[in-house]
């Protein structure tokens, strides 16, 4: 059981830190509970420089956010684009696929929380 656990620690924070590094965003993990059953919930700052984007990707979980700084454009596959600012909260399906832009001359910034499975990467990039 111990190993189990150990291995899917491990596994986890590879996957986030390898989420973590794409070029144009800082992610930085906050906290990770393992809840609900088979689950990791997991709390980070992300962060997107003026004119970057977090690129097209998917989560094996629900995603959902607030925005701290700057403003995005949200573009969920098979939804409007979404302009937000500060204040503003968001929700992402599991595994579909999104982006997160930074809108206008400044920087965003987001908390996120995932609740995604935790037998699978926290993110996979999409075409």
């Amino acid at each position: 059981m111990f190993k189990k656990t150990l291995l899917a620690l491990a596994f986890t924070a590879v996957a986030f830190t390898a989420f973590a590094q794409q070029p144009g965003i800082k992610r930085t993990p906050l906290q990770k509970v393992e809840f609900p059953d088979g689950y990791n919930t997991i709390t980070a700052i992300a962060e997107v420089p003026a004119g970057g984007a977090a690129g097209r990707h998917t989560h094996p979980g629900i995603e959902t956010g607030y925005v701290l700084e700057g403003e995005l454009n949200l573009l969920i596959d098979g939804q409007p684009e979404k302009t937000l600012k500060v204040g503003d909260s968001y929700q992402i399906p599991a595994g579909v696929v999104h982006d997160a832009k930074a809108h206008g001359d400044k920087a965003m910034k987001v908390l996120g929380v995932y609740v995604v499975d935790k037998t699978k990467p926290l993110a996979s990039p999409a075409p």
